[in-house]
């Protein structure tokens, strides 16, 4: 071969080469989109219920057969009562069983009055919140300002992740429901917010010394639902927003009236403080308790698809990709009496969303 020759069949094999290279780029480009618009935008999908809920003792087979990835446990009272049922066989085996599934646990909880033992309140009231009137009270939160009372919350908070111990990383540690904060002197110029932050940003130090890559919950809810001010939440503290008394016969959007609208322009305003990328919506579209006025027996939840799917725009347009929903009193008896919740239509909704180029 002559060297013009080898010159031409090297030039030709670098082509071929480089051709072949682009080629196999661009079919990896492509598999890479396709499985991009193949995986569902929100990455949490979940359900909160109690410990009684699970008298329905199916209910991970089923969360997983909705295409959900999560199931949150609720302390409406007392975590070490959760706790305890997480240390029990039963509990155990609940674990085991969603370990198997691939489905995630976490644990969302009313937490200070046990991460603020209330029979301190006898030796140590300045512990305690300060009430409208001056007077230190035993009940709900806690001061702030108190430096005693921040460190036994955070000590506590970390003892109980080590029953209570999210798949997730994500830590979810409420004030008492709805409950007043502290108005003292020090801490009367705080709103509610604040000192729910202060409190966030304090538990998010202590976990992070056994659990490095956690994250806090600061839940946006009722007195909270207003967005901080004062305060600034620490890197690794995250946005779960639960809009309670928003209207649900309506798309959270475009219901007109006072209330509702009041909660809608707090979503915004809380995602002005803490950013997108981690924030959660924690809804009530399938919380039977809260339709029922938490009284039983049951009412059968009315649930309208058409709600959810434009609720879901409403979310997924402004880049939320964690959602759960309160499904509290789902139960055996709930099925017993109403027949199958829509939980696959809610699952399948939230799997087959998709954010739309130009929009958001």
């Amino acid at each position: 071969m002559s060297m013009h020759d080898q010159t031409d069949f090297t030039r030709r094999r670098f082509l071929a080469s480089v051709t072949g290279g682009l080629a196999v780029g661009r079919m990896a480009l492509a598999a890479t989109a396709t499985r991009s618009a193949d995986e569902p935008f929100f990455l949490t999908r979940g359900v909160v219920i109690t410990e009684e809920d699970l008298t329905l003792a199916d209910w991970p087979e089923r969360a997983v057969a909705a295409g959900l990835t999560t199931i949150g446990l609720h302390a409406p009272k007392s975590p070490r009562l959760l706790a305890r049922y997480i240390q029990s066989d039963a509990g155990q085996k609940l674990l085991e069983t969603c370990r198997r599934l691939g489905l995630d646990v976490e644990y969302e909880l009313h937490a200070m009055q046990d991460l603020l033992p209330r029979e301190l309140f006898d030796k140590a009231p300045e512990l305690f919140r300060m009430d409208d009137k001056g007077a230190r009270v035993r009940e709900w939160n806690l001061c702030v300002h108190s430096e005693q009372a921040m460190q036994t919350v955070a000590e506590n908070a970390v003892d109980l992740a080590k029953t209570l111990r999210p798949t997730t990383g994500r830590y979810f540690y409420w004030g008492d429901d709805g409950c007043p904060w502290c108005r003292c002197r020090q801490c009367a110029g705080l709103s509610d917010s604040d000192q729910s932050l202060l409190v966030a940003n304090r538990i998010l130090d202590a976990i992070r010394k056994v659990d490095a890559k956690a994250q806090v919950a600061y839940l946006a809810y009722d007195n909270t639902l207003p967005p901080p001010k004062q305060i600034k939440p620490k890197s690794g503290v995250f946005l779960e927003y639960a809009p309670i008394h928003r209207r649900y016969d309506v798309p959270f959007e475009r219901a007109d009236d006072l209330k509702t609208r009041q909660q809608f322009e707090m979503l915004d305003a809380n995602l002005d403080v803490f950013g997108r990328e981690n924030a959660q919506v924690l809804e009530y579209w399938l919380d039977v308790s809260l339709f029922s006025k938490w009284k039983k027996p049951a009412v059968k939840v009315p649930f309208d698809p058409k709600v959810l799917a434009a609720d879901l725009d409403t979310y997924g347009r402004r880049g939320i990709r964690h959602v759960t929903t309160f499904a509290v009193y789902i139960d055996a008896d709930y099925v017993s009496r109403h027949g199958e919740p829509p939980l696959k239509d809610y699952g399948e909704q939230l799997r087959r969303w998709r954010r739309q180029p130009g929009r958001g």
